[in-house]
């Protein structure tokens, strides 16, 4: 159960970064790095979530049915 609240806290967590994201697109003006930041977090995170779904396909925490 922890490791679904993980993933979903993950998820929610790029969710957040990818908002962020396009509010900096929108407002920040060419010299900004705001959105090269909220870009390498979602990156980091995307990464994050793959490791967790991964881990738990493969212990056994995660079932596909």
């Amino acid at each position: 159960m922890f490791l679904k609240t993980l993933i979903a806290l993950v998820f929610l967590a790029m969710l957040t970064s990818l908002a962020a994201g396009a509010g900096f697109l929108l407002r920040d003006d060419i010299s900004s790095r705001r959105l090269l930041v909220s870009l390498k977090i979602r990156v980091s995170l995307a990464a994050l979530l793959l490791a967790l779904l991964f881990y738990g396909f493969y212990f056994g925490s995660l079932s596909p049915a």
